[in-house]
């Protein structure tokens, strides 16, 4: 019989710094049941934590997304509707390349001057104060603004959406999970809806409503809403952590801090290495044998499900040399912090060049940057690596 690993034993420590349990879990092998903290034993899963074998699940078309396929729904779905993550090919192959015809790199480059624009605004109005929340002034409302913008969410709901987000990806409470994905669907339904009343707009979630196939497929309400819910959620909760993690490493590692200071050519390397590091997501989103298969040499049962753990494989010493050093130098490529496969982040373009705007610009306006007090807490749940806090001063 499998020995299952309980990751709540490891109380608090585990949610503060899971990467010594990762170290010791891949030092056992690659694969791994577990129940995740807070989960009742029927919620147990298998957990991928090695590098190789996190790169060939991401990728293995026998484990599928759609919980349809085993006569299971997930809430958001039968709330929201389906939406990327929670679809196979074919209709996650039709799917993408209706929204890849509207979220095109030519849009995401034309965004450039005003995620500049809206950094400067937002540091405007830090610096003067001498210290504050990184997350709270800065990491959370940068790709907020940006995603808002972009998909044309009014600006007035702008701060109860916030709330809600953080509720469906780091739910404080076991029912406020529920009740946030209810607000948002009935919040999405509303949006679109005066968006179609409302006649042309340039916004994303104005062209993902004309956008017509060649053979005049479009996408339909229900998968309108989905796509909606994800752009905004993955669009902002995965950056917002991007940025404070990132300059969590960069202030607990001076050396490197000055090494970026003193070369803002390394600046590209430096946003990839805190992808690899510390990325904003530590396991991807469920996925569902839909055949019996091994990963690793472990059978892996019709119907049980499994998690990619990204974190634990980007910190995999098999490969990436001492990978608990931050290191801006090192060759970081093949990182699997956006995924890999056909559920490869859409938004990684967006999210890079959010990142690498927002540390160039406050390393260059705030010299002085350090850090004011210890993080957090960090974030509950498998789902999302970041904390609810970075208090700092300059």
């Amino acid at each position: 019989m499998t020995e299952v690993i309980d990751l709540g034993r490891y109380g608090d420590a585990f949610r503060t710094d899971p990467h010594p349990v990762y170290a010791e879990l891949r030092a056992l092998g690659p694969v791994h049941r577990v129940r995740p903290p807070g989960a009742e034993p029927e919620h147990e899963t298998w957990l991928v934590v090695g590098y190789e074998e996190a790169r060939a699940a991401l990728a293995d078309p026998r484990l599928a997304k759609d919980p349809a396929k085993l006569g299971m729904t997930f809430l958001d779905e039968e709330l929201i509707g389906k939406y990327l993550l929670s679809v196979d090919p074919p209709d996650h192959t039709r799917l993408r390349s209706l929204v890849s015809r509207a979220f095109t790199a030519r849009r995401v480059e034309r965004l450039r001057p005003r995620v500049q624009q809206i950094t400067d605004d937002l540091l405007d109005a830090m610096l003067p104060q001498g210290r504050a929340d990184l997350v709270e002034s800065f990491a959370f409302p940068l790709p907020l603004t940006v995603i808002c913008e972009l998909l044309g969410v009014p600006e007035l709901d702008r701060a109860e959406f916030r709330k809600t987000s953080t509720e469906v990806v780091a739910p404080s409470s076991s029912g406020s999970e529920y009740d946030a994905v209810v607000r948002l669907a009935d919040y999405l339904t509303g949006l679109i809806e005066d968006k179609r009343r409302s006649g042309p707009s340039d916004d994303l979630l104005s062209d993902l409503i004309r956008t017509t196939a060649e053979d005049g497929d479009r996408l339909s309400a229900g998968e309108l809403r989905g796509m909606a819910y994800l752009l905004l959620l993955a669009g902002h909760e995965t950056t917002v952590n991007l940025i404070a993690n990132g300059v969590h490493a960069l202030l607990t590692h001076p050396g490197q801090l000055a090494a970026l200071r003193a070369d803002m050519g390394l600046l590209d390397g430096a946003v990839e290495e805190m992808l690899r590091y510390e990325g904003p997501v530590e396991a991807a989103t469920f996925r569902f044998a839909a055949e019996p298969l091994e990963i690793a040499g472990v059978p892996i049962a019709q119907g049980e499900t499994v998690l990619v753990g990204l974190t634990a494989a980007d910190r995999d010493p098999a490969r990436y040399p001492d990978p608990g050093r931050f290191d801006i130098r090192r060759d970081p490529r093949g990182h699997v912090a956006f995924g890999h496969g056909i559920h490869f982040c859409m938004g990684a373009p967006l999210a890079r060049l959010e990142a690498r705007t927002a540390f160039r610009t406050l390393l260059e306006r705030a010299p002085g940057l350090a850090l004011d007090g210890p993080p957090g807490p960090w974030l509950p749940g498998l789902l999302i690596r970041g904390m609810r806090g970075l208090p700092v001063r300059w």
